[in-house]
């Protein structure tokens, strides 16, 4: 018994003794290499290109926009367009180019410090348009899908992009305020209204398909996303705007890399990590790796509505937070009576006679949430997107 004892007090001494950190030399490498995001948009579209540089695994900064750069969209029959950082946030855009289908199309890079990147010229890849979009009901979501296809057969790569948009209401609707300069309560005026809010979120994930191996070139029902059921985003009123974009075969090839190193890894059934070959160079340094890929077409779009009719009787939005009421007592002539930083929601009406005159004057009864479940301005905004209907 002690024989066995002691081996095992050895060995737990071993497996704890014997651990020693891991930190590979890709996590403090002092490189930092350029990751280029967007489409030349050779339609009657803006042209967005975003510039970043990468950053270690273990540093705090997660977003290092490449500001300072002149970018230019070069043609091979020499013509140039010039993209400007308007909001200084390395995004360097332009209104429609507007291109001619006919000639080839590359990115001119020249940053900061004095590197120059290219990238390979593209043919115009038109891009047809979306036929619909819609939705069924599974597993608690509604689950939207695309359908499009291409009657010349030509296009056969796909990659879509979305923006959500959702009306949604706080917990509670707030009918009064504190005048802070008057340490009164009164009604709160349309112009501040905080009931109801706006919000929007930008899709996450690569969105591919193609139909290369098929006899026509159609997609049907490919997935775009799922909306629970008991989501805030149905709570109201709901709109998904999809971007269309064709692909060539390298780009496609490009994104579904990307794709497969970004999403689909963490198991011993997904696929390996493999090296993100992107059509965009540095011409100082040819040996430094560039990651991005730029294709030349015109985007198509289309937008969805959904309301809270598909959602079945019974099913309650979850909300991102716990909201209780309470009462508070609030005397005219002393101001807002112990309850601090919370809005005002309506008038009690059950409070006893007798509490309802003092000598200090009179009482009024209220009932009274935290903020984050009355204003809905903490997670949204009051504007309406432009294109709301």
């Amino acid at each position: 018994m002690k024989k066995t004892c002691s081996a095992f007090y050895l060995l737990m001494l071993c497996l704890f003794c014997c651990k020693k950190p891991y930190n590979p030399p890709v996590i403090a490498s002092t490189n930092s290499y350029l990751v280029v995001e967007g489409i030349i948009n050779s339609g009657n579209d803006s042209t967005s290109i975003k510039l970043s540089k990468t950053v270690n695994l273990n540093s705090a900064i997660t977003l290092n926009p490449l500001l300072g750069a002149t970018v230019t969209v070069e043609s091979d029959q020499h013509n140039s367009y010039q993209l400007i950082d308007f909001r200084n946030n390395g995004t360097y855009a332009s209104p429609a180019l507007n291109l001619v289908a006919t000639q080839k199309y590359r990115l001119n890079i020249n940053t900061p410090d004095g590197h120059h990147y290219l990238s390979d010229y593209v043919a115009v890849k038109n891009t047809p348009p979306i036929d619909s979009i819609g939705y069924t009901i599974k597993d608690g979501a509604a689950q939207l899908y695309l359908n499009t296809h291409d009657p010349s057969n030509n296009t056969r790569y796909y990659r879509w992009d979305y923006r959500e948009d959702w009306i949604f209401h706080a917990k509670y609707r707030s009918e009064y305020m504190l005048n802070t300069a008057t340490s009164t309560i009164v009604p709160r005026p349309l112009s501040q209204q905080i009931y109801y809010c706006y919000a929007n979120d930008l899709s996450s994930h690569l969105l591919l398909n193609s139909t290369a191996k098929l006899v026509k070139d159609v997609v049907y029902q490919t997935p775009l996303t799922n909306v629970p059921l008991n989501s805030e985003k149905l709570e109201l009123t709901y709109s998904i705007y999809v971007k269309q974009y064709a692909l060539t075969p390298d780009a496609y090839q490009f994104y579904l890399n990307m794709q497969k190193n970004t999403e689909q890894l963490g198991s011993i059934f997904d696929a390996q990590p493999s090296q993100l070959a992107g059509n965009i160079h540095n011409v100082t340094n040819p040996n430094e790796p560039v990651v991005g890929y730029i294709s030349v077409t015109n985007s198509q779009s289309k937008i969805f509505y959904l309301t809270s009719a598909i959602v079945p009787l019974g099913t309650n939005p979850t909300y991102p937070y716990n909201c209780e009421q309470d009462t508070a007592l609030y005397r005219n002539k002393q101001g807002y009576n112990d309850v601090q930083n919370v809005l005002i929601d309506q008038p009690i009406t059950d409070l006893p006679t007798d509490a309802l005159f003092t000598p200090m004057g009179v009482i009024y009864g209220f009932l009274y949430s935290s903020i984050d479940c009355t204003d809905c301005t903490l997670r949204g905004t009051l504007q309406k997107p432009p294109f709301w209907k």
